[in-house]
C-alpha cells in the first residue's frame, strides 16, 4: 500500500455525510457500498472522505468531540435492522428533515440517539462477547471518552470550558463518583461506539474487496470541547483553570480581512517532545485503522503556528510560533514505519514549510481555482508548474464547486482559465477542468462528486469562517448514474490513472 499513492490514479472526494440517505444524513451503509460500485465502474482508485469524529456546535467533522471515536449519526440504521437490533417502524416513521438535499441536524440530533439506545439494548450475548473484547482493546480511548460524553450529556451538553470546576479539572474523587452515578450512560456510549467499528470495518474492507482503497482526513488540532482536551490536559496550552490561553487560526489574508479564529486549543509541543510525541503517535496509528491514506489538515502548521490570544474577537491580532518541524513526522517514521501520508500545504507557505514537505516527502496539494486568483502572481497552482509528488484538484470541500466558481470568480480569472484549459460549452465547463486535473503530471487527481454532477455554488460543502450552512450538502440515489462513470472512467484511461487489479496491491 505504501507505494499506491506514488502511482498515477484518481479518486473522487464525498463525504460520507453527504451519501444519500432517507434518515437525514449519509452513513456507512446500502449507499456507500453503490458508491463505492460507481467508482470501481468509475475506474478510481480512491474515495476521499473528511473526518469521521463525533461533531457537536456548528456541525463541523473538524470540531470533534474526540479524535478516536466515530460520528453516531453514520451509524446505518436498516443494517442495524437487517442485525435484529432495531425494528422498522422505530426509525422510518421519524421525520428525519423535511429537505432532501439538505442535512437536518437538528431532526438528527433529537432522535437519532432515541432510536440508537433501542438497538443498544438489544445487542445479543453472541454480540456481548465481541463487545467485551472492543472494550478491552479500545480502553485507551474508550473509557475517556464515554465518561465524557456520559458527563457532557448530565450537564445538559455545555462545552467543556463551563463545566463546574471540579469536574473540568479531574478532580479524583468527583471523578470516581461520576463512573459509579453514570456508569449505565457510559456503557451506552461504548455500545454506540462498538456499532460504529463494526459498521465502518465491514465498509472498509468492502471498499478493499472492489479495488477503492480509502483516503482520511486529521485535523491538526483537536476541539476544544472534546475528550482529548479533557483527559489529557499537559498535551494543551492551558491555564490552571484549563481554559486555552491561545487558540489556532490563520492571519488576515486577501481572502479574509480578520483572519480565521478556528478557537481549537494549541499543543504544548515542548512537552508532547519530552514524551517522545507518544501521544501523536498513537494518534496517526489510531487512524491508519480507518483509513489507507491519511490527509494531515493545515500542514503548516507543523512548521510555525499562528497563536491567536483566547478570547479575542478575531484573528487579526495573533503571532507566529515554532512548531515540531521534522523531529514530530522523524518520531512517527521511526514507529510505524513508512506510512501513506498526504500534506495539505495550503495557505501562506513560507520557505520552511516548503523545506519540511521536502524532508518528509509527503504529496503536498494543487487547487486549480487557486491557479487563476488575481490576487496572486506566478502561481504554483498553474499545471506546467507541478511535479509528479502531488495532489491535484478542482477544488476541496473549502471551495465552491467548479461552476460556482466559474459564476461567482473575477471575471478575468475565469476568462485566463477558460483560455489556459480551452474550456468549451460543448464539453462543458467542469468536464474541461477535471479534464486539466487528469491531464496534469500530478499522480493523483481528485475530484468532487458535485463536479461530476456540474453543480453550483448551492452544492458546496463549506464556506470558511461562517456558520450555519456548511456540512449540509446531500447527493441523491439516481446521481451514481452508469453514464457518470463510465465517461470518468474513459477519462481515467485517455490519462493513464486507471490502475489494474494487480497493480492495486
Amino acid at each position: 500500500m505504501g507505494d499506491l499513492i506514488m502511482k498515477r490514479s484518481a479518486g473522487v472526494l464525498l463525504p460520507i455525510a453527504s451519501l444519500p440517505s432517507d434518515y437525514g444524513i449519509g452513513t456507512m451503509g446500502e449507499q456507500a457500498r453503490k458508491f463505492i460500485k460507481f467508482l470501481k465502474k468509475a475506474k478510481q482508485t480512491y474515495w476521499q472522505i473528511l473526518p469521521i469524529g463525533p461533531t457537536g456546535y456548528g456541525d463541523s467533522p473538524y470540531q470533534s468531540f474526540s479524535t478516536f471515536a466515530g460520528n453516531p449519526y453514520f451509524i446505518d440504521l436498516d443494517d442495524l435492522k437487517k442485525e435484529g437490533l432495531l425494528k422498522t417502524n422505530e426509525y422510518t416513521s421519524i421525520n428525519w428533515g423535511k429537505r432532501k438535499n439538505r442535512i437536518d441536524y437538528e431532526a438528527i440530533y433529537q432522535n437519532r440517539f432515541k432510536v440508537l439506545r433501542k438497538a443498544c439494548n438489544r445487542i445479543s450475548q453472541k454480540k456481548l462477547n465481541e463487545f467485551n473484547q472492543f472494550v478491552m482493546d479500545e480502553a485507551y480511548w474508550l473509557e475517556d471518552y464515554a465518561l465524557y460524553m456520559a458527563t457532557k450529556e448530565s450537564l445538559g451538553g455545555i462545552a467543556l470550558q463551563e463545566w463546574p470546576k471540579n469536574i473540568r479539572t479531574r478532580d479524583d474523587s468527583t471523578i470516581q463518583a461520576l463512573r459509579i452515578d453514570l456508569k449505565e450512560e457510559v456503557l451506552f456510549w461504548k455500545k454506540i461506539q462498538f456499532l460504529f467499528y463494526d459498521q465502518w470495518h465491514k465498509l472498509k474492507n468492502y471498499a478493499q474487496d472492489h479495488g477503492i482503497y480509502i483516503i482520511g482526513d486529521l485535523p491538526i488540532y483537536v476541539s476544544g470541547d472534546s475528550a482529548d482536551v479533557w483527559c489529557h490536559p499537559k498535551l494543551f496550552q492551558l491555564n490552571k483553570e484549563y481554559v486555552p490561553i491561545e487558540v489556532a487560526g490563520c492571519p488576515p489574508d486577501g481572502f479574509s480581512v480578520d483572519g480565521q479564529l478556528w478557537g481549537n486549543p494549541l499543543f504544548d509541543w515542548e512537552y508532547l517532545k519530552k514524551n517522545k510525541y507518544e501521544w501523536w503517535i498513537l494518534r496517526v496509528k489510531h487512524q491508519l485503522r480507518f483509513y489507507d491514506i491519511l490527509r494531515i489538515d493545515h500542514f503548516r502548521g507543523f512548521s510555525s503556528y499562528y497563536a491567536i490570544p483566547f478570547g479575542n474577537p478575531t484573528a487579526s491580532d495573533g503571532r507566529w510560533c515554532k512548531g515540531p518541524g521534522y523531529d514530530l513526522f522523524k518520531a512517527i517514521k521511526e514507529k510505524l514505519g513508512d506510512v501513506s501520508i498526504m500534506a495539505e500545504d495550503l495557505g501562506f507557505l513560507s520557505e520552511d514549510v516548503h523545506e519540511l514537505l521536502n524532508q518528509t516527502g509527503y504529496p503536498g496539494m494543487k487547487v486549480l481555482q487557486f491557479a487563476f486568483d488575481s490576487r496572486e502572481t506566478n502561481s504554483v497552482y498553474l499545471p506546467h508548474t507541478y511535479n509528479y509528488n502531488c495532489v491535484v484538484y478542482a477544488g476541496t470541500h473549502d471551495n465552491d464547486t467548479i461552476q460556482g466558481w466559474l459564476k461567482t470568480a473575477n471575471k478575468q480569472d475565469v476568462k485566463r482559465a477558460k483560455e489556459y484549459f480551452h474550456l468549451t460549452k460543448e464539453e462543458g465547463y467542469h468536464w474541461g477542468v477535471i479534464r486539466a486535473q487528469y491531464a496534469s503530471v500530478a499522480n493523483l487527481a481528485i475530484t468532487q462528486f458535485q463536479d461530476l454532477l456540474g453543480l453550483d455554488s448551492k452544492a458546496r460543502i463549506n464556506i470558511p469562517s461562517t456558520l450555519g450552512n456548511n456540512w449540509v450538502y446531500r447527493c441523491n440515489k439516481e446521481d451514481f448514474r452508469s453514464d457518470l462513470a463510465i465517461r470518468l472512467g474513459r477519462l481515467a484511461e485517455v490519462y493513464g490513472r486507471y490502475i489494474h487489479g494487480d497493480e492495486r496491491k
